[in-house]
């Protein structure tokens, strides 16, 4: 599936260093302020524990995990929305991406300029997100001046609904309240969505802190917490540039350095699984001697949808899917114990995919 999420920040937050260490790319990490110009994409591989058990199982010619992208946007600054530092073009970058990951710095470091000259994390994601919102509420002042009183003259019920609808994200963004954050019923979001609004997008944001601060109290990771909580929002706390020196480690050097400072999961690993449920994405699986393989799907949709993603002539010509879950499979060890066990079942189109499904699609075109 084609989503993305987009890593934004004030300019020498580390996000170039991060992107970096998801791509494993040697993308320009510049102490000065657009090092970054055109946004760098790269598609990242989802950790799935899942996944090497059924290696394990069925030892695979092809083994493929899920995948979705990244893009490294360039650095927002105050006045973004107006067009400073390139601010335009930034802004519509993030607009083509389903999700936000917010990189703040936590560090001190007198040889990395701060665009603002101090570090200060609530300052940085008020910036951003000032900026964003500006974005937005200049799409529909546009839109309410052009439509407004066509729509009130011609009695529209939809057009009617979609002022309304517009006035309502006008009247939040003018409170400094991004649309994120707003209670609209499924009826406004599907409207909204066709504005493709920045302030509307979901939000994650990693606390990027010095290799010194790891295991240690930091009061800026504090501050980006309490924003956060308020919002509903994830915090990843990672060290953007420890995490970079990790990714030229193999899996073996890697797991010895997470276990000697002792954690289990790489701030990286996090941040990709945070975010893959963060863009409403979830797993499927497809196993056999052949292959073994992951499918990306979203969540909420149905057993047809999930085969079209496998090949457009699944979904043409779904008859019924053979599913059994992960869990299921991996308690009884075998695709037959898991028959006798009575836990193989055919779904038919009405049937809503879960995370974990291992599937075989039966179909006649």
């Amino acid at each position: 599936m084609s989503l993305k999420a987009g890593i934004v920040g004030l300019p020498n937050v580390g996000k170039s260093t991060l992107f970096n260490a998801i791509t494993k790319k040697n993308i320009l990490a510049a102490n000065y302020p657009f090092a970054t110009i055109e946004p760098n994409i790269g598609v990242v591989f989802v950790p799935d524990v899942r996944l090497d058990i059924l290696n394990k199982m069925y030892e695979p010619k092809s083994l493929v995990p899920t995948t979705f992208e990244f893009t490294d946007i360039a650095g927002l600054v105050e006045g973004a929305a107006k067009g400073e530092g390139l601010g335009n073009k930034f802004l519509s970058h993030i607009r083509d991406v389903d999700a936000i990951v917010n990189v703040v710095r936590c560090f001190e470091d007198s040889d990395i300029i701060h665009v603002n000259g101090k570090v200060d994390p609530v300052s940085d994601i008020e910036v951003i997100n000032v900026e964003l919102m500006l974005s937005d509420l200049e799409i529909i002042e546009k839109s309410l001046e052009k439509n407004e009183k066509k729509a009130i003259t011609t009695k529209d019920k939809n057009a009617l609904m979609e002022v309304k609808t517009l006035k309502k994200a006008h009247d939040a963004l003018m409170q400094n309240i991004p649309l994120r954050l707003i209670d609209f019923n499924e009826d406004e979001l599907k409207l909204l969505k066709n504005y493709n609004f920045i302030s509307l997008k979901p939000i994650i944001y990693v606390a990027n802190i010095s290799e010194k601060d790891f295991n240690t109290d930091n009061n800026y990771v504090k501050d980006v917490q309490a924003i956060a909580l308020k919002e509903g929002a994830e915090v990843i706390v990672m060290s953007a540039k420890m995490e970079s020196e990790l990714s030229s480690l193999n899996d073996e050097e890697k797991l010895i350095f997470l276990n000697d400072i002792g954690i289990e999961k790489s701030g990286l690993d996090k941040l990709i699984l945070a975010t893959y449920k963060l863009l409403g994405l979830e797993t499927f699986f497809t196993a056999g001697k052949d292959e073994c393989r992951a499918w990306t799907f979203k969540k909420g949709m149905k057993a047809p949808e999930c085969a079209g993603i496998i090949h457009s002539d699944f979904q043409k010509g779904f008859i019924k899917a053979e599913i059994m879950s992960f869990d299921d499979l991996n308690e009884y060890k075998s695709e037959n114990a898991v028959k006798e066990a009575g836990k193989l079942r055919l779904e038919g189109k009405e049937y809503l995919m879960q995370d974990g499904d291992i599937c075989y699609f039966k179909f006649n075109v």
